[in-house]
């Protein structure tokens, strides 16, 4: 068992548990992150294919996302993800291709050129359209009396019809949602419409990574973790979080988990074997649906309501043409289940033709259909969208599928989210499923991590932390340096008498993480389908040398995945640094929205990972598990 003393514990390596493990390390706390896949990012990986990189699905993001974009300066990477000087966006829509590109004007009349110009709604709808936003913008639809009401009620009773929902207010919400309007909790839909739309006329800018996620995420945060001395344990399945009598927990591990695989950048430190690690403090960062049952006792009543929260799947559709077909970097849709569209070429690496990935959110009626099937469906969409594409020859085809991929934000979702501060002082909960003002999206993921983090630095730092309603914040934040010192019994009676700094709401998070986390074990459902026709075009090149850096192919064997040298020693621990921990405002806007969880949870193989599927040209292939 290796021992507590001021250990900080993270389970779950998604980017909610990336940020909490960051900001406990760069607060001067040993830390020790454990993650059951064989990479960290959660639900943003990338794994290789024919010498290419491949992201599991589309994650791009909004100048709102101030935590997110945080954590990505906090890891040395905003170059690699750049954000438009002003929202210049292409929907594709049966009328044609439309371009919305807001004005200079204050918001939120940045909108009504764009909106003038918007085709797909005629002249009525669109004069229909104003007064609606600016009620939503000056409402709060956050109170109890909305609690139950989804937002495809609140616009439909403010004179919206369901053309003007589905072709204009769904474009924005669909996306960031995972669930069309009459499906998603009216404030959580209200608060990241105010947040990113009305507010501020730039809130909505688009970014998108420039790089594979893995060179974005999880590459670049387990150098920087190493940096700060935090041990890293990928493969590492955790099967209880327990309470001990005289303070601290104990973290229980499966003893008979082994890490599936390493990649570079992503060491597995410390004793492997070890089964159980004693923690001072104890951020589970988990989806809603695992964290159930990893709680400790006292906890078992509350932790019942999460389980509530439903999963909801995302199918992204991967195609390499021999040819370009479109000129746009991205795109989005109307009246077609492909929603955003993007062009990987040069991300992915390939170096002729071009492939472009197309993701269908709320994807329930699709995630469970054969390759062949969503192939048959899908890709006459895309020729449909780019007239070029019906002349070009598709050299490859294949489908990624996150079965809970985000959770389903159903009115009175936000009822259920739980606070990161539990009863237990020390024990905090981290993930975009938590109360964070944000839906499920990296922005909430890394807030609900920073949040966790401080609220474990807090109740180390002093006397145990009152309980926080679910709605709550904590408003106050503590000097990392007085943490450290506090925790070692170092701080002297001048430290302790210094009353906390007031951290100001509103102020940008200087930290954060996106996405959510990951730590799930394998899905059932993700085995080989025995009926299905191997394609033969899709067989690995055995010339080929495949790329340390970046996930196993998933057309690999289990034997050609599993390859890992021994652990490495931890790194000596850094200094602890002196940036000032800073609580992260609990809503975007003027309305504060709550989310549901993220990730699947099946529990059954060690190595997780969410489905890919390959159709070649003239056939089914099998599917697999397969993960970076």
């Amino acid at each position: 068992m290796t021992g507590s003393g001021d250990r900080v514990v993270v389970i779950g390596g998604g980017l909610a548990g990336i940020t909490a493990a960051l900001t406990a390390a760069e607060a001067g706390l040993p830390v020790t992150l454990l993650e059951a896949r064989p990479w960290l990012g959660g639900a943003t990986w990338s794994f290789g294919r024919r010498g290419l990189t491949i992201d599991n699905g589309q994650h791009v993001f909004l100048r709102c996302f101030t935590a997110y974009l945080g954590l990505l300066a906090r890891l040395g990477v905003s170059d690699c993800a750049p954000v438009q000087d002003r929202l210049d966006l292409t929907v594709l829509t049966a009328v044609g291709p439309v371009r919305v590109r807001r004005t200079a004007w204050p918001a939120p009349a940045h909108l009504a050129a764009p909106l003038a110009r918007y085709r797909p709604l005629t002249a009525a709808q669109r004069l229909g359209v104003l007064p609606a936003a600016l009620t939503m913008w000056l409402s709060d639809l956050t109170g109890p009396d909305g609690a139950q009401a989804s937002i495809g009620e609140w616009l439909s009773r403010h004179g919206q019809d369901e053309l003007t929902i589905s072709q204009f207010w769904e474009l924005f919400l669909l996306p960031f949602m995972n669930a069309p309007a009459a499906q998603t909790d009216q404030g959580t839909a209200a608060g990241f419409m105010n947040a990113a739309l009305l507010s501020k006329r730039d809130q909505a800018d688009i970014g998108t990574a420039s790089v594979p996620l893995r060179d974005l995420h999880a590459g670049p945060a387990s150098r920087r973790l190493a940096q700060l001395g935090a041990e890293v344990r990928l493969g590492a399945q955790v099967t209880a979080v327990e309470r001990e009598r005289h303070g601290g927990f104990v973290v229980r591990m499966d003893g008979d988990a082994t890490a599936a695989g390493q990649v570079p950048g992503q060491l597995t430190l410390g004793d492997e074997a070890a089964n159980e690690i004693r923690a001072a403090g104890v951020v589970l960062a988990v989806p809603a649906w695992s964290a159930c049952g990893l709680m400790p006792a006292e906890l078992t009543a509350e932790a019942a309501g999460w389980a509530l929260l439903r999963p909801a799947p995302v199918v992204s559709m991967h195609v390499i043409y021999d040819s370009p077909v479109t000129q746009l970097p991205f795109a989005t849709t109307v009246g077609s289940p492909l929603r955003w569209i993007a062009d990987k070429t040069r991300a992915a690496g390939l170096h002729t033709g071009q492939y472009l990935a197309a993701s269908v959110p709320a994807a329930a009626g699709l995630v469970d259909e054969t390759p062949a099937a969503i192939r048959a469906q899908l890709l006459p969409e895309l020729a449909r969208l780019f007239p070029a594409a019906a002349g070009a020859k598709v050299e490859d085809f294949f489908v990624t599928r996150e079965r809970s991929a985000t959770f389903l934000p159903a009115p009175g979702s936000r009822s259920l989210r739980p606070s990161q501060l539990t009863r237990i002082p020390g024990l905090a909960l981290a993930g975009a499923w938590t109360a964070t003002g944000w839906p499920d999206t990296m922005e909430g993921a890394v807030r609900s991590g920073q949040l966790a983090a401080e609220a474990v630095l807090t109740a180390l730092a002093g006397p145990p932390a009152a309980a926080v309603p679910a709605a709550a914040v904590p408003a106050a934040a503590v000097p990392p340096v007085a943490v450290a010192a506090a925790v070692s019994g170092e701080a002297t009676a001048a430290a302790a008498a210094k009353p906390a700094e007031q951290s100001d709401p509103a102020a940008p998070v200087t930290a954060a993480a996106p996405g959510e986390n990951s730590h799930e074990p394998a899905d059932p459902a993700a085995t080989p389908d025995a009926a299905a026709t191997p394609d033969p075009a899709a067989t690995p090149d055995p010339a080929a040398t495949p790329d340390p850096a970046v996930a196993p192919d998933p057309d690999l064997t289990s034997d050609q995945e599993a390859g890992a040298g021994p652990p490495q020693p931890a790194a000596a621990r850094a200094p602890a640094t002196t940036r000032q921990l800073t609580a992260v405002p609990d809503a975007p806007g003027k309305a504060q929205p709550g989310v549901p969880a993220q990730r699947s949870r099946k529990q059954a193989a060690r190595k997780a990972g969410p489905r890919i599927a390959d159709a070649g040209p003239a056939s089914e292939r099998n599917e697999s598990a397969a993960g970076p």
